[in-house]
């Protein structure tokens, strides 16, 4: 199969996740005049989402190296149609934080197959391109997903988007049935012994560069997931915005992500990928500080919201690269290493945009500063990053070559 296809496949089924985020961002003030709840217990269906997204990836993971990527994307596939068809139903706000739990596990088993279909295809410099074409696709998702949203909303009521992500995820099955998996080589369907599906989690967990990554890619995630979860209220309570406006701001987010993506992909020809991440975050931690330092000083949202897409577009550069090197080091434990990479993002960032909803009643200035301090985490992660990988990936690759893998 051609990089390309590959890429538009997996970035399409990786998409589900951000589509499930964003869709209904614009529908927030709607949901809670109709579950008589206030806007911010609303953000709480977000977070839970976004938490159940990551831990249910430590169950994704190792069975996806056991019974093989199919198998698990596909039961994913099926819970988030079943959870987001519930969701739709649902008239209170503990009904639809339960099967909103459940669709975060569904949409966990999907992400989680996703860059460990990506670590059997490739490594290396090869394996943060096949990562950025893939982001470049799924940009799109996120892009269209708040203007989506207030288009179900104009021709029926909130519990339209739900039904739109269950569409979305059967059309996507019976599209990665017939082309995807049809392609698969033989050897990707790893078929990891049973009683070391919990154990290999130890190989990951003791090697200090990988969880150097794991880190970073979770405090950066933060950074973005804390803007997510208030981006209703910044522009639509904080500053008044129309729906319209609000998706048309949210988008320019995706669009700077797309072209620092695009950028990467250019600059991956002349230097190796740690060292562009590591320049990626720093910078985004500068235009962190420019931000907090704009909410200080209490500047319009026309100088808000640019400060914002700047901060944010850094992501693009920021998550192919530093995911390839993240996975590098495991080439026969793609699924283990993703899960858990995945899961410490999601659980992470799930928490601490939960406890940004409880700053966001008081001003606009909590949540950026909240914001800066994830980013300033990640940038003295990236700081101390190797400059090389290879060596250790050799090594690691003759540890996991062992027979109980």
């Amino acid at each position: 199969m051609s990089q390309l296809k590959l890429a538009i496949l997996l970035g399409m089924t990786v998409a589900l996740g951000p589509l499930a985020l964003d869709a209904y961002l614009p529908a927030f003030p709607d949901i809670a005049l109709d579950l008589g709840i206030s806007h911010h217990d609303v953000g709480l269906t977000l977070s839970i989402y976004v938490g159940a997204l990551g831990l249910a990836q430590l169950v994704g993971g190792p069975l996806s190296d056991r019974y093989g990527r199919q198998v698990v994307l596909m039961s994913g596939l099926l819970i988030f149609t079943l959870a987001a068809l519930m969701v739709a139903q649902t008239s209170n706000l503990n009904d639809m934080l339960i099967w909103r739990l459940l669709q975060g596990i569904g949409g966990a088993f999907c992400a989680v197959s996703v860059p460990a279909i990506v670590r059997d295809q490739c490594h290396g410099i090869e394996a943060a391109r096949l990562f950025g074409l893939i982001g470049l696709v799924m940009f799109i998702a996120p892009a269209a997903a708040p203007s989506l949203g207030a288009l179900m909303l104009a021709i029926g009521d909130w519990s339209s988007i739900y039904l739109m992500l269950a569409g979305y995820a059967v059309f996507l099955a019976i599209v990665l049935r017939l082309t995807l998996f049809k392609q698969l080589p033989a050897n990707q369907r790893v078929r990891t012994p049973l009683p070391t599906l919990i154990t290999n989690y130890a190989l990951v967990l003791r090697h200090k560069v990988t969880m150097r990554f794991i880190g970073l890619q979770a405090l950066c995630f933060s950074a973005m997931l804390v803007f997510v979860t208030n981006a209703s209220f910044i522009y639509q309570e904080w500053f008044g915005l129309s729906n319209s406006l609000f998706s048309l701001l949210f988008a320019a987010n995706i669009v700077a992500m797309a072209s620092l993506n695009i950028f990467n992909r250019y600059l991956l020809r002349h230097f190796e990928a740690v060292t562009i991440l590591r320049v990626s975050v720093v910078l985004q931690f500068i235009a962190l500080l420019v931000l907090v330092a704009l909410a200080w000083g209490g500047a319009p949202y026309w100088i808000i919201a640019p400060s914002i897409v700047i901060a944010v577009g850094f992501m693009g550069s920021i998550v192919p690269n530093n995911m390839a090197n993240a996975l590098e080091f495991f080439p026969h434990l793609g699924g283990t290493a993703a899960a858990l990479l995945g899961a410490t993002q999601f659980t992470v960032a799930g928490g601490i945009s939960a406890f940004s909803t409880t700053l966001s009643s008081a001003s606009l200035l909590p949540i950026v500063l909240l914001m800066a301090a994830c980013s300033l985490g990640a940038t003295l992660l990236a700081i101390g990053a190797p400059t090389a990988v290879r060596k250790e990936t050799a090594r690691l690759a003759a540890i996991e070559g062992t027979p109980s893998h």
